[in-house]
């Protein structure tokens, strides 16, 4: 799971906010498509960092179990729950722990959906944290995973100049991330793989950050104009053949049987 202090770098920046927003609208409409509207879903988010999906899932109506080993990204997860009203407050529930402990918190099908968003990389055994993950849905309930794209890891250091990395990420499944930790990235082929035979089905998958990966994290926001249209395009982007399939990060959806 993710080493305490090691979150990374370029929260709220540029790259972050594509990042959460993206994957807000595909979990939103992945949603949609499974349950009516209206209907208050029980969520799992298993490595929640500082609680972004959380919090904007309660929000929404949901009730939300947060789960976090870093006691630093915990604590701030605790701060932001805060300062939102009561009504939201009662539906968030923050735990300590990862997600390899759900079995030790949880009865199996708790869950209508579980989030488990930027944290497979840091996964000593992968396949045995998403079949745990997979054994809290219930029955139709949706897994959501954001990972990193070991088949296009040659593009950030491509676009940057950088020839002798290029070439390295052609051949690996493993990166150094900002924070110079080095960490795993998975390809769409294996976890599809993965995800059937933990009796999640792959059901659709998306593109996350195509044209803005390589920027540097601590960019800031531009004009909320130039922003829409930015995030425009990157939505387009990552959900389109051939673009998808050379985005930074992965984010996969599978469904219960």
């Amino acid at each position: 799971m993710l080493p305490a202090g090691h979150w990374p770098s370029g929260q709220g920046g540029l790259r972050d906010t594509v990042r959460q927003e993206l994957v807000a609208r595909q979990v939103d409409e992945q949603i949609a498509a499974r349950y009516p509207v209206g209907q208050r879903l029980r969520i799992l988010d298993a490595g929640m960092g500082p609680g972004t999906q959380a919090l904007r899932l309660a929000r929404a109506g949901h009730t939300v179990t947060g789960l976090e080993a870093d006691p630093d990204l915990l604590k701030a997860a605790r701060e932001s729950l805060a300062t939102e009203p009561a009504g939201i407050r009662e539906r968030v529930r923050l735990i300590e722990g990862d997600g390899r402990e759900t079995g030790v918190h949880f009865m199996p099908g708790s869950f209508d959906v579980v989030l488990c968003h930027g944290v497979l990389m840091y996964a000593d055994e992968p396949d045995a944290l998403l079949a745990g993950l997979a054994r809290m849905l219930a029955p139709g309930g949706l897994l959501s995973l954001v990972v990193r794209n070991a088949d296009a890891l040659a593009m950030r250091p491509g676009l940057a100049g950088d020839w002798p990395g290029a070439l390295a990420g052609f051949e690996s499944d493993v990166y150094t991330n900002d924070d110079g930790v080095k960490v795993r990235a998975d390809r769409l082929e294996a976890l599809t793989a993965t995800l059937a035979g933990i009796a999640a089905p792959l059901h659709a998958w998306y593109g996350v950050r195509v044209f803005t990966d390589g920027i540097p994290p601590e960019r800031g926001l531009p004009a909320a104009d130039e922003l829409d249209r930015l995030l425009t395009a990157e939505d387009r982007a990552g959900r389109t053949d051939p673009y998808r399939r050379v985005a930074g990060l992965l984010h996969l959806c599978g469904v219960r049987g």
